[in-house]
């Protein structure tokens, strides 16, 4: 076991009474959703060590113990062997020499053995149910380990006993936190780090240095997410669908089949991102509600069709900030008509472009693609899809990336509900982006349209985003189903 220490990383034990959240808060710290959590008692019955390994580096390790079961027996015990406080420590290990093979004390000795061997300590409580005499059998076993001690007070239930349990716990650890495993953001993580590097000089900077590799990942993440999300956009501008036509044959069979592929494409291409990114934050294991599975009860705007009229309305610009970001003023020159090599160009649903008008360009869907029956030099005819030309829509994919982002980055890693959408979403998102930011993401959508050096526009529309990543989507709620 690695002790604290300048030379080693920073090793915690999780300890506390049964079914207090503890598996909860190695999880989160951990960054692990392979972690067991559970409300049953008892889940964790040997110790188990996670360690945070950041860029293949260890930051630090936590280590998950069962609860006390016997620790008033163990406490007697400890208070009949003779020794002043100097020689508690030292009772404290001959306690787990001499029944660390005994059946009874089996949880008392694995939760106290990594302490023993330099592991901080993170003792956890539930504060939402009352404070009892109990605990203090356990805060003075830990005490007498002599080791740095925080308690943490988790938030599990309904009710609130927050402030008797700090007039208690304040009496035997130097630091007491609120800590909820369940909704406890980043920072909220950091600065309970760096206020256990107060609690032991030795450690302190093993833990600084933790505190500032976590920082500097949480920027890379930031960064390659934003530059997945500049792929899917950029995928979205220039997607087509293309197929032959035989000699007489019409068009309009073939071309319904291809609308449906450029829409599959376009619908998987999001999914594989979404996945890239809640990778890139350690969720591997992540449930979504499926479209209608909530009954209504919250709306789970992110699994709907990329094509359904809600997502538009929820995601999209409002018609007055597309014409404020400059987004129609291309879109005559879009609304003309393609003739290549002598063929016609046809029209997907109201037309092609907002220069059409109807409400589709700014409520809707739309299903304003380019559609082309192109003639070949060599003979035969192409009917080609794509890409969509409604101008709200990078918007909407940008809108729903910038969302799930959002949601994928400010999750903890304890929580296994399904992840779903608060109902009480505003219309238009993306009305909250900064006017300038927007107009250089439109910029940077009318390049890519254009094929004017895709690499360069790609990657200034991934340093738009980055910017746009670092701010919270007005409005936004998780909701447990």
């Amino acid at each position: 076991m690695n002790k604290m220490g300048a030379d080693s990383i920073p090793s915690f034990a999780v300890v506390g009474h049964p079914n207090k959240g503890k598996s909860s808060i190695v999880a989160t710290l951990a960054e692990d959703d392979d972690i067991a959590v559970s409300a049953v008692p008892g889940t964790t019955r040997q110790s188990r060590e996670f360690t945070l390994v950041v860029d293949g580096q260890p930051l630090y390790q936590l280590v998950d113990t069962p609860g006390f079961q016997r620790a008033g027996e163990l406490l007697e015990w400890l208070q009949a062997q003779p020794g002043d406080a100097a020689t508690r420590p030292q009772r404290v290990s001959d306690f787990v020499q001499q029944f660390a093979a005994d059946p009874r004390f089996s949880d008392e000795c694995q939760l106290l053995q990594p302490i023993l061997a330099g592991c901080g300590i993170l003792y956890v409580v539930d504060g939402t149910k009352p404070y009892g005499p109990e605990y203090e059998v356990e805060m003075e076993i830990l005490r007498w380990t002599g080791q740095p001690r925080m308690a943490l007070i988790n938030m599990i239930g309904e009710g609130d006993f927050v402030a008797q349990w700090r007039e208690a716990l304040g009496q035997y650890f130097s630091i007491v936190r609120q800590f909820d495993a369940m909704y406890a953001d980043f920072d909220t993580r950091i600065d309970l780090l760096n206020a256990f590097a107060e609690l032991d000089e030795a450690g302190k900077p093993a833990l600084q240095q933790a505190v500032s590799l976590l920082r500097t990942e949480r920027e890379r993440r930031l960064q390659r997410s934003a530059g997945v999300i500049a792929q899917l956009v950029a995928h979205g501008l220039t997607a087509t669908q293309t197929t032959r036509l035989g000699e007489l044959q019409s068009a309009q069979e073939p071309q319904a089949k291809l609308e449906a592929r450029l829409k599959e494409d376009l619908a998987s291409s999001e999914l594989r991102a979404r996945g890239r990114i809640e990778d890139l934050y350690r969720h591997f294991h992540l449930d979504r509600l499926s479209s209608g599975q909530d009954g209504g009860s919250a709306a789970t705007m992110m699994n709907q069709d990329l094509f359904a009229t809600e997502s538009w309305q929820v995601f999209g610009l409002s018609r007055q900030q597309l014409v404020v970001t400059g987004a129609l003023s291309g879109a005559v020159a879009g609304s003309g008509l393609d003739l290549v090599l002598g063929g016609a160009s046809l029209m997907l649903g109201a037309g092609i472009g907002a220069a059409l008008g109807g409400a589709s360009a700014w409520f809707g869907a739309g299903e304003l693609a380019k559609v082309r029956v192109l003639g070949q030099q060599l003979g035969g005819r192409v009917l080609e899809v794509g890409p969509v030309q409604d101008v709200n829509f990078p918007w909407v994919v940008l809108g729903r990336a910038w969302l799930h982002h959002r949601l994928i980055a400010e999750r903890n890693h304890a929580r296994r509900e399904s992840m779903a959408l608060d109902a009480q979403l505003a219309t238009h998102q993306m009305d909250s982006v900064p006017k300038e930011l927007r107009r250089r993401l439109q910029r940077c959508f009318v390049a890519i349209r254009k094929g004017d050096d895709a690499a360069q526009a790609e990657q200034r529309l991934a340093e738009a985003i980055a910017e746009l990543l670092r701010t919270a989507p007005d409005t936004m709620h998780t909701t447990t189903p």
